[in-house]
């Protein structure tokens, strides 16, 4: 089977010398200019803390939705939002049944060097979720900025390029639990776990579950296909506003996540998703030739992201 084009980094090459280092800039180049994704390794990340988080968070969803309820999102400021209140395709235009998902979202603001996570009310029932998405969210705010520095560099710009942006930025973890089918029912026509969308920022990073019902990659000569996956990688891949800022060098890569299995009807997965933008008041203009291939109208990252987010939810 065709696989999308998306490389394998390993960030201990950063600190390998120069000729690593190009040789770790061409490959995102390469990847991100083919699909908009990449596989990291070397990212740092405690292989235990996944599994805590997700041990966690899999208490929250198991409570009864009335408890639930209690902690639902309220102004995007994070929280709870269960089945029927999102649909993500909508953000393409697409008409389409909600996503067959259940999430806790925890928005951030760095008013100063500390990471404070938002809402303000966590649910006491699961004491250690607020540590260690917190815990979470700090490594993958500073594995973002490293990455963005190797993006910069990969563009022929200085190391900070995109950093000088984010020293307080706007981003979210987002936890996404995916029921089994004999919990949801058949899918609708249509339905996805995540229906078919590109992200709105400037990267994301996720540590997902395999699944039979996993992450589908579009690619524009074969269509879907599922994204490749290996044990201790994060996936990485980019945002409208970095495909935006690239002059569309880079693409923003087009994926969804399929529909509980009928061949597998008791799989679960549980996604750790984190998204990272510069902070809302940054002009975000694109790159001019050779580097870019496509002059965009300049926006105000705060106003994009705000846009975007209204398409997929109430």
């Amino acid at each position: 089977m065709h696989r999308p084009d998306i490389c394998v980094i390993d960030l201990s090459w950063w600190s390998e010398g120069r000729e690593s280092r190009e040789r770790l800039a061409s490959a995102v180049d390469r990847s991100l200019r083919a699909s908009g994704f990449l596989l990291v390794r070397g990212h740092g990340l405690d292989p235990q803390l996944p599994v805590r988080l997700r041990t966690a968070a899999r208490a929250f969803f198991a409570l009864p939705a009335e408890v639930k309820a209690r902690y639902a999102q309220q102004d995007r400021r994070g929280g709870w939002f269960g089945r029927g209140q999102v649909s993500t395709a909508a953000s393409e235009g697409t008409v389409t049944p909600p996503d067959l998902k259940e999430s806790w979202a925890a928005a951030f603001e760095t008013r100063t060097a500390r990471t404070e996570l938002l809402p303000a009310r966590w649910p006491a029932h699961v004491p250690l979720l607020r540590p260690y998405v917190t815990e979470f969210a700090d490594h993958m705010r500073a594995l973002s900025d490293t990455l963005l520095q190797i993006m910069a560099t990969a563009l022929g710009q200085p190391e900070d390029f995109f950093t000088r942006h984010t020293t307080r930025p706007n981003g979210n973890v987002l936890i996404n639990w995916y029921p089994p089918r004999h919990t949801t029912g058949p899918a609708r026509p249509g339905q996805f776990r995540i229906g078919a969308h590109t992200d709105f920022g400037l990267l994301t990073l996720l540590d997902r579950q395999n699944g039979q019902g996993g992450l589908q990659v579009h690619d524009d000569a074969t269509g879907w296909q599922d994204a490749p996956w290996q044990p201790g990688t994060l996936t990485l891949n980019i945002g409208d506003l970095m495909q935006r800022w690239s002059g569309d060098r880079w693409h923003s890569g087009r994926h969804r996540v399929l529909p509980p299995p009928p061949e597998a009807p008791a799989e679960e997965l549980t996604s750790l998703v984190y998204f990272h933008t510069c902070a809302p008041d940054i002009r975000i203009t694109s790159l001019p030739a050779v580097t870019g291939h496509r002059p965009y109208e300049t926006v105000l990252a705060g106003d994009w992201l705000h846009d975007k987010l209204r398409t997929i939810s109430p």
